[in-house]
C-alpha cells in the first residue's frame, strides 16, 4: 500500500481470509500506541477493556458503538447496543506491534510505523471465516478507523451507524464473491 492515502481508503484482501487496512495517525508513536492499548482512549474509537501488556495476557473488549459518535446514527437491524469479546495477546513489540485473538477464530494485528510527523497504522485481520463475516469486518474496521483518525486529529467523526450501511454496500461491491 502506498504512503499516500486519502481518507476513506478501503481494506483489501491480502490473502483469501485476511483483510488489511491502513490509516495515517498524527504522531508521535507513543500517542498512537496509547490509542491502541489504553482502555480510555481505545473506547473512543473501538472498544473498552483493560489490557495487561504481556504475551498470553487475557482481556475483554466491550463495544458500545452508540457511544462512539454524537449522534450515533441508527443501528441496522440485528446489531446490539453492547457486546463483549474475550481475547488474548499473542504477540507484543511495543510500540510497534500487538496481535491478539479475535473471538474464537482469527487474529488482529496492529502495526505502527513512523512516517515523518505521522504514524502509519496497519491493521491485519486474519482468519475471517467467510464472505458474510468479511462484509461485517471490512466496514467495521473501516468505520472504527475513520473514527480513530478523527479523534486523534481533534476532528468530529461522522455518525457511526449512519456510515455502516454505506460502507457495507461498498465492501460488498469491492470484495469478490
Amino acid at each position: 500500500m502506498s504512503d499516500v492515502m486519502a481518507e476513506g481508503d478501503y481494506g483489501v484482501l491480502t490473502e483469501p481470509n485476511t483483510l488489511t487496512i491502513q490509516r495515517f495517525l498524527p504522531g508521535p508513536m507513543a500517542r498512537a500506541w496509547a490509542y491502541l492499548t489504553e482502555s480510555d482512549l481505545r473506547r473512543q474509537w473501538l472498544a473498552a477493556g483493560e489490557m495487561e501488556l504481556r504475551v498470553g495476557a487475557p482481556f475483554t473488549l466491550t463495544w458500545r458503538n452508540n457511544e462512539l459518535t454524537d449522534p450515533p446514527g441508527t443501528p441496522p437491524p440485528g446489531y446490539s447496543n453492547e457486546h463483549s469479546m474475550e481475547s488474548q495477546i499473542t504477540e507484543l513489540d511495543p510500540p510497534n506491534r500487538i496481535t491478539f485473538t479475535w473471538f474464537t477464530s482469527g487474529t488482529v494485528t496492529f502495526e505502527l510505523a513512523p512516517r515523518g510527523e505521522r504514524v502509519l497504522l496497519t491493521v491485519i485481520h486474519r482468519g475471517i471465516p467467510g464472505r458474510d463475516m468479511l462484509l461485517k469486518v471490512g466496514p467495521g474496521w473501516h468505520n472504527h478507523l475513520d473514527i480513530l483518525v478523527a479523534r486523534a486529529s481533534g476532528a468530529t467523526p461522522k455518525p457511526f451507524w449512519d456510515e455502516f450501511p454505506r460502507l457495507r454496500n461498498e465492501y460488498e461491491r469491492r470484495m469478490p464473491a
